[in-house]
């Protein structure tokens, strides 16, 4: 083709104005190319503001109600109940009574005991009588010694002569002996009859406690959780006494027993506050304080748990016993504080990403120490001074900040920083890339970008 012969036949300018408009056009074009280039790159980071606000850090766990005195009620002897007794509202001993202390329960057939404290009875009457009967035969004692006494005095006077012959002396002589050695024995007989009536008593007190036994009554002011026998059933009482009630002292105040992990028990202390929910009354939460920590761990699958006692209050009467709390321990709490998204800690940028003069300077590595305190808020001077990154966009690029890690809630970290505050854009992730610009496959070009954040899934490959 004739160029020369266009170009005349058009009028066009001459080569050299083309070369050089053709020139100014490659760096339009390049400067344009270069423009929107850095316009993408700062379009692909995902920034959300620094917060400012109040942050409360807690432990989760679930735990039981439970109340907070419980006495269980057992039988000291065999037998067969033969009734129940009556609530302070006249109705029949069963679950959920209201009791009061002295309140009769439950009787057991009494047969056999009441015939084992007329058998005492009757051998304690025969004991007093060997007693008086041994009293009666001291005083016999008493008068024969005194008579013997006598005998032998005169015999002394007399001597062995013409008028006392030697065998009366001898006589006289021995029966005063004998007198005397039966007065000990008189003597001894009343105290082992009145041992034996000591003894009698004893087997007697002993019948009527067994018998007393047979009703059983509430020791203390409380509530039937559990009724574990019906009439006719016979009681066992060998060297474990059989349970019959359960009965807890005082539901106005109850008990939540938390097994917490043994990573999270340093950071729980008697007092600190505690809410919880539970699943018979949704929305509604209830408040509490941690009471003990028992010492007693359990291990479970190689997990070590303590069990934590919360106590609250159930004035409502709404708490049942052994329903299942959902816990929160609050470890901590923040007020009017910079906040910034867990994910702006772990976000991690790329060599390339970051500005010139900062890289190789800054350690990009996300904090890996815990952030919740190790002792209570009101010792907050002795926390841990945990180090973190966040990022901030500064053009196509990102730059360090520094901080100083606080209270996490699990989503907000506090922080403390110089250069940040209020309002500061910290990234959190970058958007989905796309090839050369171009949409995914399937998609629209004007459908929104998915954003991408550290650690997170790619999409699956089609």
């Amino acid at each position: 083709m004739d160029w020369g012969y266009w170009i005349k036949k058009i009028n066009l300018p001459d080569k050299r104005t083309m070369v050089i408009a053709l020139g100014v056009v490659v760096v339009v074009l390049a400067f344009l190319g270069l423009m929107l280039r850095g316009s993408r790159n700062s379009a692909m980071f995902r920034a959300v503001p620094v917060k400012q606000g109040d942050l409360v850090a807690t432990i989760s766990a679930t735990g039981t109600v439970e109340p907070e005195e419980v006495i269980d009620i057992g039988a000291q002897v065999a037998g067969r109940i033969v009734a129940f007794g009556k609530d302070k509202n006249g109705k029949t001993i069963d679950y959920g009574s209201a009791i009061e202390a002295g309140t009769v329960l439950a009787r057991i057939d009494d047969a056999l005991y009441a015939a084992d404290v007329d058998q005492a009875k009757a051998q304690l009457g025969q004991s007093h009588a060997a007693l008086q009967r041994s009293e009666a035969d001291l005083g016999q004692f008493k008068a024969k010694l005194y008579q013997a006494q006598r005998d032998w005095g005169r015999a002394q006077k007399l001597g062995p002569s013409d008028a006392l012959s030697q065998s009366d002396y001898d006589a006289a002589q021995s029966a005063f002996e004998t007198a005397k050695a039966n007065l000990e024995v008189g003597k001894a007989a009343i105290v082992q009859a009145k041992k034996a009536v000591n003894q009698s008593e004893a087997v007697l007190q002993r019948a009527q406690q067994n018998l007393s036994y047979c009703t059983i009554v509430s020791p203390v002011i409380g509530v039937i959780i559990d009724r574990r026998v019906n009439i006719g059933q016979t009681v066992v009482a060998s060297l474990n006494a059989p349970s019959l009630f359960l009965i807890a002292k005082d539901l106005r105040r109850m008990q939540v027993w938390v097994p917490v992990n043994e990573a999270d028990i340093g950071y729980i202390r008697p007092g600190i506050p505690v809410t919880f929910t539970i699943d018979a009354y949704p929305g509604e939460v209830f408040q509490g304080e941690v009471g003990k920590v028992r010492l007693n761990a359990t291990m479970t699958q190689n997990v070590v748990t303590y069990t934590v006692e919360v106590i609250t209050d159930n004035s409502s009467g709404k708490l049942l016993p052994y329903l299942t709390a959902n816990v929160k321990f609050i470890v901590g709490e923040r007020h009017n504080v910079l906040l910034v998204p867990n994910a702006a800690l772990r976000w991690l940028p790329q060599p390339e990403q970051i500005g010139r003069e900062f890289r190789g300077k800054t350690k990009t590595g996300p904090a890996t120490e815990s952030p919740i305190p190790a002792s209570p808020p009101a010792e907050a001077g002795k926390e841990r001074q945990a180090r973190g990154v966040v990022w901030v966009p500064q053009g196509a690029q990102v730059r360090p900040i520094k901080v100083t890690l606080g209270l996490t809630d699990g989503t907000l970290t506090e922080v403390e920083s110089a250069e940040l505050k209020e309002g500061t854009q910290v990234v959190v992730g970058e958007m989905e890339k796309q090839q050369a610009g171009k949409p995914a496959p399937g998609g629209s070009p004007f459908a929104p970008q998915i954003f991408r954040g550290s650690g997170s899934p790619q999409p699956p490959a089609r």
